[in-house]
């Protein structure tokens, strides 16, 4: 008789614990979250961009000649110093080989210019010999006229016949030097590399010294070769005047003023203080990696650091600046995970008492971490991060760092 009793008393222990756990898994459970609360305190707005490290004054030394210019004596990293340091030599250049055709008509032109020089050979000996022709008519017109044999106008013609011989000697004499002139000009245009004598192969007409004190930068022309007149030999700098410059959105420019903060950072050392000098009037069009054209404008930071702080910052290092266009010391701040749109409103999920409360706010400055929340929280309000979809209005919620513990 006890045996069915205990029985009947197992069973509906047995029933009331599956009723129990039926109504415990039906009913709605916290939903785990992680949460976060609203401070007060400074609150930093930056636009962040990529830039370039860089020397203010890169001088380019080029070449004022054309000719062949040896290997360069300086080397990348090395020292110059103005007008004291050699950092090329510029010798002239071989003439070129001929073709067969250019050779015969070279040659054609020599032949020429030695009939040209026998020429005005043959009309400086004629010019010669009427001179002297001239000359003895004039001595006995002299003569005659002493006597008052001849009238005084035939002295005075003798004497311009023998003016005229002489001009026309002296024309014979310039005729003749320009023929031989000629003919060295087409002898020297037969001349070919093998022809040159070692002597003037390797005689140098310039060197070229340091126009500043700086460092080698660039060496854009290192080993001997032919060059023409204008073409860079290398580029000489001050490492210890370091500027960055960042390509900015034209949007984001419009709010960067001149004399900003801004802070440097991943260039392989600490951050490093800067200031802005300059935002460009004027901005330019550049097409992103996307193929998406873009308009941006220069904006050019200095260093404020102590040299030694950035003495490993080098030209035409990559750099990321931070560029500060609204700071507050005194800001209600958010973290944006905690934000997500309903229809044009910004909302966040509050916490009181374990329930989830949807709560419209209106946020001002932000900032890639946080937002300055305007109105609609107040400092030691606790928001849920990240909300999922199983996190409602009027829901449960519970910390999921206090859950787990």
């Amino acid at each position: 008789m006890m045996s069915r009793w205990v029985k009947r008393g197992i069973g509906l222990v047995v029933v009331a614990l599956v009723i129990a756990a039926a109504i415990y898994a039906l009913s709605p459970q916290p939903v785990p979250v992680d949460v976060a609360s609203v401070e007060r305190g400074p609150l930093t707005v930056t636009i962040d961009e990529e830039g370039v490290a860089r020397i203010k004054d890169v001088f380019l030394v080029s070449a004022p000649i054309g000719g062949r210019v040896q290997r360069l004596p300086v080397e990348v990293g090395e020292t110059v110093f103005r007008n004291t340091t050699t950092v090329a030599s510029i010798h002239p250049a071989d003439p070129p080989f001929l073709d067969i055709r250019s050779r015969r008509e070279l040659e054609a032109a020599v032949r020429a210019a030695h009939a040209a020089v026998t020429l005005a050979k043959a009309r400086l000996t004629a010019a010669e010999a009427s001179e002297r022709l001239m000359e003895a008519d004039l001595e006995r017109a002299q003569r005659l006229a002493s006597a008052e044999t001849i009238p005084a106008r035939a002295l005075e013609r003798a004497i311009a016949d023998l003016d005229t011989a002489r001009a026309r000697v002296a024309e014979a004499k310039a005729a003749l030097n320009l023929r031989e002139s000629e003919l060295v000009s087409a002898e020297a245009r037969l001349i070919e590399p093998d022809q040159l004598e070692s002597a003037s192969r390797d005689a140098c007409c310039l060197t070229m010294r340091a126009p500043v004190s700086g460092t080698v930068l660039k060496v854009l022309t290192e080993s001997e070769q032919v060059i023409r007149a204008g073409q860079g030999l290398l580029e000489i700098g001050d490492p210890g005047d370091m500027e960055v410059i960042v390509h900015l959105l034209s949007s984001d420019a419009v709010n960067v003023q001149s004399g900003g903060a801004a802070t440097i950072d991943q260039w392989g050392g600490g951050p490093l203080s800067a200031k802005v000098r300059r935002v460009d009037p004027a901005a330019y069009t550049k097409v992103s990696a996307l193929g998406i054209e873009e308009q941006r404008v220069d904006v050019i930071l200095d260093v404020v650091d102590p040299p030694e702080t950035w003495e490993r910052l080098g030209h035409a290092f990559r750099v990321m600046a931070h560029i500060t266009i609204w700071e507050s010391e005194d800001a209600v701040g958010i973290p944006l995970g905690a934000l997500f749109r309903t229809g044009s409103d910004w909302t966040v999920f509050t916490v009181a008492d374990g329930i989830a409360v949807a709560t419209t706010v209106e946020i001002g400055h932000r900032n890639s971490s946080h937002a300055e929340v305007v109105e609609g929280l107040a400092p030691g309000d606790v928001v849920v991060m990240h909300p999922s979809d199983r996190v409602t209005d009027g829901g449960q919620v519970v910390d999921r760092a206090l859950s787990e513990d």
